[in-house]
């Protein structure tokens, strides 16, 4: 391990100790009232079958509940801007699911997506460089996807739920030392979501610096409570045209 890892881990370890030590103290926020909880909600669309009138109805539903933004797949972020217009901030994926893209690509994404009107993106980390102490890459990766579209809102998602806390800890400082906006969870497309306990460990270690990105697995009001009370900013959550009233947590008409 060279010396710059060492003192990553170094640095990590320091923070996790001050996390455990702390964890009893409240450094969330409380539940939003209803009529202001939307405006902390990003609704996704990002199932493999979505097809074209299921992205039209997630563009109306999104306008008339006024949430803070939707994500779709990179293929309907064009269609999505000409539907929403000015109204609803329309976002898009980078590197996703996996994370294992070339760096060229990702950057490729990135400038496509922001060229077709997406304001913010939401990249996924680089896993396998990350778990293997590539940290160096890893940080350059994240920084050429900030350089390139630097007029944008730039989200990493790390996929907590095959991190380890130590893991956890090192790619928001990476994330935060490159320039990213904010720090997601979870793609929603592992083995579980975001966990309360992870997103304390997030807003420990990242403090005001950056947002806190909830997402995968929110499936109840009482999650959104735990989720914002442990320092989530903001949630992402999956749309699904089956389901009137998103996941049963915001309220919306036919």
């Amino acid at each position: 391990m060279n010396l710059v890892n060492k003192e990553y881990h170094k640095r990590a370890k320091t923070l996790l100790d001050n996390w455990q030590d702390d964890r009893g103290d409240k450094k969330g926020f409380d539940l939003p009232e209803d009529e202001t909880l939307p405006a902390l909600v990003e609704l996704s669309l990002l199932a493999a079958d979505a097809s074209i009138s299921e992205v039209n109805k997630l563009c109306k539903i999104a306008r008339e509940v006024s949430v803070a933004s939707i994500c779709v797949n990179p293929s309907h972020v064009q269609r999505c801007v000409q539907v929403l217009g000015d109204a609803i901030p329309v976002g898009t994926v980078v590197g996703f699911p996996l994370g294992a893209n070339h760096t060229k690509i990702k950057i490729a994404e990135a400038e496509l997506a922001f060229a077709q009107g997406a304001k913010h993106l939401n990249v996924v980390i680089n896993i396998g460089l990350l778990k293997t102490s590539n940290f160096q890459e890893v940080f350059e990766e994240l920084r050429s996807v900030r350089y390139a579209c630097p007029d944008v809102d730039l989200t990493v998602i790390l996929e907590t739920a095959l991190l380890e806390p130590l893991q956890i800890i090192i790619a928001s400082m990476l994330c935060r030392e490159a320039g990213a906006d904010a720090v997601m969870t979870s793609t929603g497309l592992a083995n579980s979501g975001a966990t309360q306990e992870d997103v304390s460990l997030l807003r420990s270690v990242l403090a005001d610096d950056l947002d806190v990105v909830a997402s995968g697995g929110i499936g109840s009001r009482e999650s959104m409570v735990g989720l914002f009370e442990a320092g989530a900013s903001r949630l992402t959550i999956e749309f699904s045209v089956e389901d009137d009233t998103l996941s049963g947590l915001i309220k919306h008409t036919d």
